[in-house]
C-alpha cells in the first residue's frame, strides 16, 4: 500500500521504526472496511489513507524522545494512532468521543498488539487532570480553543503539536511564543517551551 510513499517515509522514520510498514498496512486495510459499514472517515481510498500516513508522520523528523503523549481527538487514528504505532516507546492516550471511532482505536490497539495505546472514549474535558509530555490534536478545533483544551494537561515542559491548515495565521492567539513549519497542504504548530525539538 505504501510504495508510492516508501522514500518520504523511510527518510522519516529510523531504523528501529522500519518495521511498521506491515502494522500501516493493516490499519488501512481495516480502516477501508470498516468505513464500508460505519462510515468513520471520508478518506476511502488507498492514496487518500497513505497520505494521510504519511502526514501523521512528519513530526517524527524533529520531535524528541517521549515518555507520553496525548491526542485530542484522535478520529480514526490521525495523528495520534499513526505516531503511536510508531513510537512504542511513548504511551499514547487517544481521546475521541464518538464511540464508533474509538471501537476501531480498540480493534486496531488490540490486532496490533499497542501496549502503548489507552483509548479514551469520551471528550477531553471530562479526563482526570495530569501532565504530558507532547499533547497533539489536528482537525479539532481553533488553536485558542485547543490551547484551553489542553491547559489541564500541560506543565512547563509539555510540547504541543497542532496539525492545521493554509490559513493558520488567521486563527493565531497575538504574542503566542510558537513556531510554524510549512509543507504543501499542511501547517505544523509547534509550542515548545523547552525547545528540544530539533526544528527549533
Amino acid at each position: 500500500m505504501l510504495q508510492k510513499s516508501i522514500d518520504q517515509i523511510d527518510q522519516i522514520l529510523t531504523p528501529t521504526q522500519s518495521n511498521i510498514l506491515d502494522a500501516f498496512d493493516l490499519y488501512t486495510k481495516e480502516l477501508k472496511q470498516w468505513n464500508r459499514t460505519h462510515n468513520l472517515t471520508g478518506y476511502k481510498s488507498d492514496e487518500i489513507i497513505e497520505r494521510y500516513i504519511v502526514d501523521s508522520l512528519y513530526p517524527l523528523s524533529f520531535l524528541p524522545p517521549l515518555k507520553s503523549a496525548l491526542d485530542i481527538g484522535t478520529g480514526a487514528g490521525f495523528p495520534g494512532l499513526i505516531l503511536a504505532i510508531a513510537m512504542p516507546q511513548t504511551e499514547w492516550t487517544l481521546v475521541e468521543p464518538l464511540h464508533k471511532r474509538a471501537s476501531f482505536l480498540q480493534f486496531i490497539k488490540a490486532r496490533l498488539s499497542l501496549e502503548n495505546v489507552t483509548v479514551c472514549n469520551d471528550r477531553v474535558e471530562n479526563l482526570d487532570e495530569m501532565p504530558y509530555e507532547l499533547i497533539t490534536s489536528r482537525a479539532v478545533s481553533k488553536t485558542e480553543t485547543l490551547l484551553s483544551y489542553s491547559a489541564p494537561f500541560r506543565d512547563s515542559g509539555t510540547i504541543l503539536l497542532f496539525y492545521k491548515g493554509e490559513k493558520i495565521e488567521d486563527e493565531l492567539p497575538d504574542e503566542l511564543d510558537c513556531k510554524i513549519i510549512e509543507l504543501k497542504e499542511r501547517n505544523f504548530l509547534l509550542i515548545d517551551p523547552t525547545k528540544r525539538c530539533r526544528c527549533y
